[in-house]
């Protein structure tokens, strides 16, 4: 009886961990997307970490949208333009 070779592990733990914040979801991002930009990694790391990366836009989008509806109750369910000063 042949036998295929195991995948190699991906530490799913670590994929899992929700980010702390904001803007360490968005720094793991951005060094993900410079690892899959750099165009050097193995296929079975290239998914994973794509996956990885969707699950980091994903919080950040739900972060941002409840801030978002936070702003909106604060200002009395009108979203006001961001003057930036």
């Amino acid at each position: 009886m042949t036998s295929t070779p195991a995948a190699p592990k991906t530490p799913r733990s670590a994929a899992a961990k929700p980010p702390a914040s904001y803007e360490a979801a968005l720094e793991e991002l951005e060094q993900l997307v410079a690892q899959i930009d750099a165009g050097q990694l193995p296929l079975d790391q290239l998914l994973s970490r794509y996956q990885r990366g969707a699950e980091l836009l994903a919080f950040c989008r739900q972060r941002l949208a409840a801030v978002e509806n936070q702003i909106q109750q604060l200002e009395g369910g009108e979203l006001k333009p961001w003057s930036g000063a």
